[in-house]
């Protein structure tokens, strides 16, 4: 197995930081899934025991420069590795003035991601940075834990408020509840809503739109759906005020797919990287 890169556009390299950085605080550690063509950030919680999961993919074409794999066989041309993403956002952070930085795949006194970042220097001799961030290498029997989550049979589909707005409302609510519920129909609506015996507190969003899925086969459930009829989710506060707090992907587009009283599946578009993630309901 070997993994070695290079990304010298500082562009890229502020982008990937902040995709990392989005990582981090989602999670302490993850599944980091090197293929020829992409990365992958993965979370596998079991949405079925009350854990969330998370797809993050991006293209390795639109940030490194350089970019070689050689997977664990010519069959299975890839590498999967536990990671703690908070090392690699910290390793990152002391590169973002770098002129380069090289990452790959080392054996030291355990498998490591080395991360070298050579820095501007005012002398001939380049001033080179080094991280090494233990990693756990996952064996292939395992690898299919860590596949693409499938798009769920949705009963809605919309598209979100801005973020910071959603936050802030999210951030007050926490204050009053640790439950929320999402709610939204095909009217491009949709409903922060918290209960509790003392208080009741709902936050209306109007106009956002709802994607054109097209022929894709989880729209089936929403085409025969009445326009106006709210489907639901009620969910861990946390969990969601997790996501909207560490988000820095700043993206293009973001949607939420709601399947009533089941799954909160939000996704995040911004051109060369897709965020998707998925909050569980609590009874």
């Amino acid at each position: 197995m070997k993994f070695r890169s290079k990304m010298t556009d500082v562009g890229c390299l502020n982008h990937f930081t902040r995709v990392v950085n989005t990582i981090a605080k989602l999670n302490k550690t993850c599944i980091l899934r090197l293929t020829p063509d992409n990365l992958y950030f993965v979370l596998s919680g079991k949405v079925a025991n009350g854990g969330v999961s998370m797809w993050c993919e991006l293209l390795q074409v639109n940030f490194f420069d350089e970019y070689q794999i050689e997977g664990v066989s010519p069959d299975a041309n890839e590498i999967c590795l536990e990671v703690a993403p908070d090392n690699l956002s910290r390793a990152l952070k002391t590169a973002q003035t770098a002129k380069a930085v090289k990452i790959k795949l080392t054996k030291k006194h355990c498998p490591c991601l080395t991360i070298a970042a050579e820095l501007p220097s005012l002398s001939s001799v380049s001033r080179v940075v080094t991280h090494d961030i233990p990693v756990e290498v996952i064996p292939r029997r395992l690898w299919h834990d860590f596949k693409e989550p499938t798009m769920p049979d949705f009963d809605v589909s919309i598209y979100l408020p801005p973020l910071k707005t959603m936050k802030n409302v999210v951030d007050r609510m926490k204050n009053l509840s640790n439950y929320l519920v999402i709610e939204a129909n095909l009217s491009g609506e949709m409903n922060l809503k918290i209960e509790t015996d003392l208080v009741s507190v709902t936050t209306h969003f109007k106009d956002l739109g709802n994607p054109p899925w097209g022929d894709d086969a989880s729209q089936s459930k929403s085409q025969s759906r009445d326009l106006e009829a709210m489907a639901y989710t009620r969910v861990d506060i946390r969990k969601l005020q997790q996501f909207l707090a560490g988000q820095q992907v700043n993206p293009s587009k973001a949607m939420c797919n709601i399947v009533h009283k089941r799954i909160v599946h939000l996704i995040l578009l911004h051109e060369d990287v897709s965020l998707q993630y998925f909050i569980p309901a609590v009874a």
